[in-house]
């Protein structure tokens, strides 16, 4: 039976699956989206996640977690600086992964992660979408539309 077994392990010992997950965090930091497995994305989201939701209070004790985690400075700087005040006022789900079809040699699942508050094409569309508002489907009142009159065929003789 698999209780209490969550963890992924990505095909790899505890010190290299730790490893590459920081440096991937690292990258999908400094870069807002990277290419990679679904697996690995999937992953990478539990891992970068809460890391975002530390950096929403810049202490001394988050940052020194989170540099525990990742294990370099510009991205500790980085995640503080610039993707927190990005991401401050969101409760959660910073991350999106889009799956992009197989990889060409050995036909692995692929996939793009990214930050969700730095894709300007879909943050663009979201932004100018009009609420609208409820109508109802009764007849509204009947003085507010004029009604056109009707044309005759003296009117269209004089307009000829």
């Amino acid at each position: 039976m698999r209780h209490g077994k969550k963890v992924n392990h990505l095909g790899r010992k505890t010190a290299h699956r730790k490893a590459m997950l920081a440096n991937m965090a690292c990258s999908l930091i400094e870069h807002k989206r990277i290419n990679t497995t679904v697996a690995k994305a999937k992953a990478l989201k539990g891992f970068v996640e809460p890391l975002i939701t530390k950096s929403k209070e810049d202490t001394t004790h988050n940052r020194r977690i989170a540099f525990s985690r990742l294990r370099q400075k510009e991205a500790v700087t980085e995640l503080f600086k610039e993707v927190a005040v990005k991401v401050g006022d969101r409760p959660g789900g910073y991350t999106r992964i889009i799956k992009m079809g197989n990889r060409l040699g050995d036909n692995a699942d692929m996939a793009m992660i990214e930050l969700v508050d730095y894709n300007e094409i879909y943050n663009a569309g979201k932004a100018t979408k009009k609420k609208s508002t409820r109508r109802s489907r009764r007849g509204g009142s009947k003085d507010a539309v004029p009604v056109a009159a009707p044309v005759t065929t003296e009117a269209k003789k004089e307009e000829e």
